[in-house]
């Protein structure tokens, strides 16, 4: 369980030091800032290098949606769940104190949004609290269909990363302007406690919505892959 739990921590950090990281460094750097396309793919491949790196170790959930959608789904056991999710929020925690620390050495810095997740006048198309919602759930909603189809006994050997890691990066492409997208309560949380104030406050959203999704994702799964929902009781 130890070396799960590091591998959780330490994959759920490099997500938010590579996905936030771009957007806070590079997202819109003078002259040749990578913008939302580029945003998209660095949150996307940091999934998609650690799925590789770690997948065969702890499965590299790095979200507790996911921790939560894999238990609903039967394909993870409920037990280990909460460490799960407590590793994975200290490794967006420091992977959020490790880039503070990076892109506070900037002559002039301001903390600003941070890559913090917001709606309605902190969302950065000012989408309201209900698109936000929905975008949320939905989004996480697919992600977990994603992950859990991918990752089926009979799905192709070895791709899953790709399916994973190309499916963040379209959620990405989708919805950075309606909420700076979660669809992961951890990743919400390490920069919400650095910006403070509203991001704290709008938190509670970047945890129920995601979560929601997840939950109704892997509650279908074990109608769609009904032979895999026995996987975790049977070992």
């Amino acid at each position: 369980m130890s070396r799960k739990l590091t591998a959780e921590f330490l994959g759920t950090l490099w997500l938010v030091l590579g996905g936030c990281g771009s957007a806070v460094l590079a997202g819109a750097f003078p002259d040749y800032g990578i913008g939302l396309l580029g945003i998209s793919f660095a949150f996307g491949l940091t999934v998609l290098t650690m799925a590789y790196a770690i997948g065969h170790v702890s499965g590299c959930h790095l979200n507790p949606a996911v921790t939560i959608g894999l238990v609903a789904g039967g394909r993870f056991p409920a037990g280990e769940a909460v460490p799960y999710i407590i590793v994975q929020v200290l490794g967006a925690i420091a992977a959020a104190g490790i880039l503070y620390v990076i892109a506070s050495g900037k002559p002039g810095f301001e903390l600003g949004g941070f890559a913090a997740n917001g709606y309605g006048d902190h969302s950065l198309g000012k989408f309201s609290l209900q698109a936000g919602l929905v975008s949320e759930v939905v989004m996480t909603f697919f992600f977990l269909l994603i992950i859990l189809g991918s990752t089926h006994g009979k799905a192709p050997a070895g791709f899953a990363p790709i399916a994973i890691g190309l499916g963040l990066t379209l959620i990405h492409l989708i919805s950075i302007p309606v909420t700076q997208t979660s669809v992961n309560p951890a990743r919400s949380t390490g920069p919400a406690l650095f910006v403070g104030g509203w991001a704290l406050q709008q938190l509670w959203l970047f945890w129920v919505a995601p979560i929601a999704g997840a939950v109704v994702a892997g509650i279908l799964s074990r109608t769609l892959w009904p032979e895999e929902t026995a996987q975790v009781e049977g070992r």
